[in-house]
């Protein structure tokens, strides 16, 4: 039976399992707006396209599915763009559907025309041009498919106002083949019996965990190595919720706003075994004193990425679902010599110990002004152990990964790669979408919330009942930290100079807005904000001229941090 290009476009979202979708409707996607009025397809009506893909993304990042987002032509397609972008960096699988202009207006500069191949392709694993009804399904099912495999990412369809409207018959492929795209899978085994060599002789071993672990599902199988090799973990920003922060051998995450503890592990250790994690220079600052004495086991699903920024001394390209499951079992074959090293290692562990006291987590407390920290510890003790915790960008984002101990596996969501202000809130759309009965919170400064505070009024219009925490400093603090620290406390353009009622603002979209100014009063907000019904601003006045500290200078070594302003 024929279908016209919309009908078979909502058909294969249906086929791959799609439940929501993320958008705002055109011109040029008129007619699947239309046919979704017949699909049992979920459609969250975001009031950006930036908004929406940021949603389809956190979507994503909590249930592991691909994302969804659709947008009409023009300037609705390029305000998808940084959402894409930010998908991207952090190799999150999403399908973004943009409308175009009819076919023969293509190159024609017809109204709402936009070059989304030429615009995406930067910040896109691939993205399509559909010229062809009949070539719909096929490029449907190969955009999924290349979404989720592999090194994760965004495709981008662009679908033609006219190729929706045309018919043909719905025939969707049971596989997929593409000439030159064959991710690797399984590592080679004996790179891995080299791994499990070069870990039995380490005596000061650290595990670096990447967000790939998070993508890859492999918690249990992380804590199961950790454990039998008695290992200090430590996580980017993107993986934090992917080893319990709790944990005893947990030194949080290293890099700029790392742990004392962790940046120092990583500068001794003798062996840095790496797992989905890509040296972002916010984690490795000056290369050439990055882990100096380590030698160094890099795993990743894209080959690329391996000695990309750092030198390597042993590669392992894989599935870090198929690479860790082996070590384990490979190390259970040499359970006697596991327990040599373990024993061996004592010392490094106690080393470990001694870093963690001797400069521990830790801010100074006042009675009056409310310490942005102390929020989010009151926070972390308060709502429950599997809520969902997403961030804007910014100096909130990093005490919330300095001090929300996280334990439960995608229930922290944040931009890591691109840093993208107004993320947090369509973020936290995207996960309550998601998972309805969840706890989700969204940590956010005054600065970044205002760029995406529209949605709001997708909370209110779907009872989605996200709770914003809002550390209010009335500056873009991280870029005041920068010039306080480095340019002479010039503080060119930072300051927020016209405070934002956010209470007001709340109530105006028809959610619930509270206000807390002394410390004495954060407790008992954050209990009556998280029990309260629907959409809530909780707006926290803290300290102006808080830093986040440790930190390490642009083009520092992690052994040089502040560690005291």
């Amino acid at each position: 039976m024929k279908k016209t290009g919309s009908q078979i476009l909502l058909e294969c979202l249906r086929l791959e399992g799609v439940e929501t979708v993320f958008g705002y409707p055109g011109g040029t996607v008129i007619n699947i707006y239309d046919d979704l009025m017949d699909s049992p397809i979920t459609h969250v009506l975001n009031r950006h396209e930036q908004a929406a893909v940021h949603a389809a993304d956190a979507y994503s990042r909590v249930t592991g599915k691909v994302g969804v987002a659709i947008a009409t032509s023009g300037p609705g397609a390029t305000n998808t763009v940084t959402g894409i972008a930010t998908a991207y960096m952090d190799s999150i699988p999403m399908v973004i559907i943009s409308g175009q202009v009819p076919t023969p207006l293509i190159g024609n500069d017809a109204f709402q025309e936009a070059d989304m191949i030429g615009i995406t392709r930067p910040v896109t694993k691939h993205n399509y041009l559909v010229r062809d009804v009949k070539d719909l399904a096929r490029i449907m099912k190969q955009a999924f498919y290349i979404a989720r495999t592999g090194r994760p990412g965004p495709v981008l369809v662009d679908l033609p106002k006219d190729v929706q409207m045309d018919s043909a018959i719905f025939d969707y492929p049971e596989t997929v083949e593409l000439r030159g795209y064959k991710p690797t899978v399984s590592a080679n085994p004996r790179q891995l019996n080299k791994a499990i060599s070069m870990i039995l002789a380490a005596r000061k071993p650290v595990i670096y965990v990447g967000g790939g672990a998070t993508l890859a599902d492999v918690s249990d199988d992380l804590l199961t190595f950790a454990e039998t090799i008695q290992a200090p973990v430590t996580t980017t920003l993107m993986a934090m919720a992917s080893f319990p922060q709790t944990h005893e051998l947990s030194v949080g995450m290293l890099g700029m706003h790392g742990t004392f503890y962790a940046n120092m592990a990583v500068t001794e250790s003798d062996l840095l075994i790496t797992l989905g994690a890509r040296f972002d220079d916010r984690v490795t600052g000056k290369i050439a004193t990055f882990a100096p004495h380590a030698k160094i086991i890099h795993v990743d699903v894209d080959p690329t990425s391996i000695k990309k920024n750092v030198r390597v001394d042993l590669p392992l390209v894989g599935m870090l679902q198929d690479v860790l499951p082996r070590l384990n079992e490979g190390l259970l074959k040499h359970a006697d010599e596991v327990q040599e090293v373990v024993a061996a290692t004592v010392g490094w562990r106690e080393q470990i110990v001694k870093w963690k006291e001797q400069h521990p987590m830790a801010y100074k407390q006042t009675k009056s002004t409310i310490k942005p920290q102390y929020v989010i510890e009151k926070l972390r003790e308060l709502c429950d152990e599997d809520a969902i915790v997403a961030t804007e960008v910014g100096q909130h984002q990093m005490w919330t990964a300095q001090f929300f101990d996280f334990i439960k596996p995608r229930t922290f969501v944040t931009s890591g790669g691109l840093g993208t202000m107004g993320f947090g809130l369509p973020a936290a759309l995207g996960a309550q979408a998601a998972f309805p009965e969840r706890q989700v919170i969204d940590i956010s400064g005054d600065g970044s919330f205002q760029m995406n505070s529209q949605e709001l009024a997708t909370l209110v219009q779907y009872r989605l009942p996200v709770k914003i925490v809002i550390l209010n400093n009335n500056f873009l603090g991280m870029v005041r930290q920068w010039q306080q620290l480095f340019f002479d406390k010039r503080y060119s353009q930072t300051c927020m100079e016209l405070p934002i009622d956010f209470v007001k603002l709340a109530e105006a979209y028809g959610a619930t807005g509270m206000r807390a100014t002394k410390t004495e009063e954060v407790e008992e907000m954050i209990k009556k904000g998280l029990a309260t019904p629907g959409p809530v601003i909780m707006e926290f006045k803290v300290a102006r001229e808080e830093n986040v500290l440790p930190m390490v200078p642009a083009g520092a070594g992690l052994n040089e941090m502040v560690l005291a302003s």
